[in-house]
């Protein structure tokens, strides 16, 4: 099985892409911070459970990648704030992308808690 398998990897590949296609609305004078910020660490989520996935052997580094993961999770729940506190997205689509965010967040917890079923 690929990290692709993954249902926290699929699951944080489709938040990422819907932030993707929400970011593209967001005022030009945000390119450079909200709307690059909310990019790459949604982003990120993947590409630390890719890389978590590679060290599997290591227990300690898989957990420790995975924390990296959650951790770029988290800073794009403050991201989804801004973007909510700033009118560029919904009360709905906020609730939804933090939902999303939480349920990511859940599977990453668990694949930390429990790595000898990823080994």
């Amino acid at each position: 099985m690929g990290f692709r398998k993954l249902i926290a990897y699929k699951k944080g590949f489709k938040l990422a892409m819907e932030i993707f296609e929400l970011s593209k609305s967001f005022p030009k004078e945000e390119t450079y911070s909200l709307t690059d910020q909310i990019r790459r660490s949604s982003r990120s989520v993947c590409a630390n459970i890719a890389e978590s996935y590679r060290k599997r052997i290591y227990p300690k580094h898989f957990i420790s990648k995975l924390s990296d993961s959650n951790a770029e999770n988290s800073e794009t729940l403050v991201w989804i704030e801004f973007a909510y506190a700033c009118d560029y997205i919904s009360k709905d689509t906020r609730k939804k992308l933090e939902n999303n965010n939480i349920e990511v967040g859940k599977l990453i917890s668990y694949m930390m808690n429990k790595p000898e079923r990823f080994m």
